[in-house]
């Protein structure tokens, strides 16, 4: 018997995967969490019965949450990854020559133990890596009593619903601009501008009442809703898209690259009226 999996990422669209077999499942203290090996993606991890990373595109998700904003910021030594129980934007982080410290808050710990035993290539960095600090706590209150601690922030949240909530909220940013040292940068995954516009919208304008800098970029994430994703970069003083991409150094990346790193801020028409 043939065994699929499908995610219905809207009301009204879903999206299929055929199993070969399913690695994990439990009902942790926050969601339901999954570990099963597809097809088409690999083996892909499943919170609440939305795809949160697979093995074969969870590169360009975790490549391009990190690296705009490191490669934006003149000496990023201090990131904090909000989420990210994986451990995917903590590997990208590490990788940057000039960071010297990433600590990731992470609210669920079972998502940690998962990601390490079956998601091994993503959470590479969690384990016996001097840089990395791991928290299994609320972000939100982590940088709520925070001030000029970090010189980078990423939120790599789950969708807007339950334990991630409150990660999309006004309070929050004005949390992290605090946290944040007095050149820093912000950057939030922020959904589809196919599916959630006004999200995006919103998100958008309460980042730009916090920062000076406020861009939005995208990318093409296959196992997300639509394929076409979008993250949020709030900056205290320095523009992503002033960079001097010559001065990006070489990393070992598979999406992101310094000729690209200014090209992901040129929108589609469509993406832009959003912002207005």
């Amino acid at each position: 018997m043939e065994l699929w999996y499908t995610e219905k990422q809207t009301p009204t669209v879903g999206i299929t995967c055929k199993i070969s077999r399913t690695l994990h499942t439990e009902q942790t203290e926050y969601q339901d969490l999954a570990v099963i090996d597809t097809e088409q993606f690999g083996r892909m991890l499943v919170l609440d019965g939305m795809v949160m990373t697979t093995i074969k595109d969870e590169f360009v998700y975790h490549e391009m949450i990190s690296h705009v904003a490191l490669n934006t910021h003149p000496n990023p030594e201090n990131v904090l990854v909000i989420g990210g129980g994986d451990g995917g934007a903590i590997r990208e982080v590490v990788k940057h020559p000039k960071v010297k410290k990433a600590t990731l808050v992470e609210i669920d710990g079972k998502v940690i133990e998962a990601s390490k035993k079956f998601l091994p290539e993503i959470a590479a960095a969690l384990d016996n890596n001097a840089k990395v600090k791991v928290l299994v706590d609320d972000g939100i209150a982590h940088v709520r009593d925070k001030v000029g601690i970090y010189d980078v922030i990423l939120v790599d949240s789950t969708e807007p619903i339950g334990p991630a909530e409150g990660l999309f909220a006004l309070d929050f940013y004005r949390s992290l601009s605090r946290a944040l040292k007095e050149d820093g940068i912000m950057v939030a995954q922020t959904e589809s501008p196919f599916f959630n516009a006004n999200l995006i919208q919103r998100v958008y304008r309460d980042i730009a009442e916090v920062f000076p800098i406020a861009k939005l970029y995208l990318a093409a994430i296959p196992t997300y809703p639509s394929g076409l994703w979008s993250f949020t970069m709030g900056s205290k003083r320095w523009d992503p898209e002033a960079v001097d991409e010559t001065k990006i150094p070489e990393l070992d990346t598979k999406y992101y690259s310094a000729e690209m790193h200014k090209a992901v801020f040129r929108l589609p028409r469509f993406v832009r009226a959003l912002l207005k």
